[in-house]
């Protein structure tokens, strides 16, 4: 079960986080202190590598496809998420840690993010994409 079942959403934008990687985003109508984004990530793509700089709570979770959720604390440790169709789960990003979503099948992978508080410039700081420095 995700976070936002049975909560009423309102559309605000698609945008194009980058090659292969959009993003639906989304408000809550009763809840203004967070936010929810659906992002897509194409076949063969990457989200960027992020670190979480600020917020109260990140939350990644699975919704279609194949693919895996690499998160890496802050004392270096990774974890790995992998997840394929059937499959449901939500991982919280703490801030100091970095995230990054790959896509291992045929199909779009896709996942939402959930913001507490609503997603703002900053919150992320965009690492590497594709082992170069942004």
């Amino acid at each position: 079960m995700n976070s936002f079942q049975n909560k009423k959403i309102s559309f605000i934008e698609t945008g194009q986080v980058k090659e292969g990687v959009s993003a639906d985003m989304y408000s809550f109508v009763k809840d203004k202190s967070i936010d929810l984004a659906i992002v897509t990530v194409s076949k063969d793509a990457k989200t960027l590598l992020q670190k979480i700089v600020k917020g109260k709570k990140t939350i990644e979770g699975y919704v279609s496809g194949n693919g895996i959720l690499e998160v890496t604390s802050v004392d270096g440790k990774v974890v790995t998420h992998q997840f394929s169709d059937g499959d449901s789960g939500e991982v919280e990003v703490n801030i100091g840690e970095l995230m990054q979503w790959t896509n291992l099948g045929a199909s779009d992978l896709v996942f939402y993010e959930i913001c507490d508080p609503p997603y703002k410039e900053g919150r992320f700081k965009n690492l590497k994409e594709d082992n170069k420095e942004i």
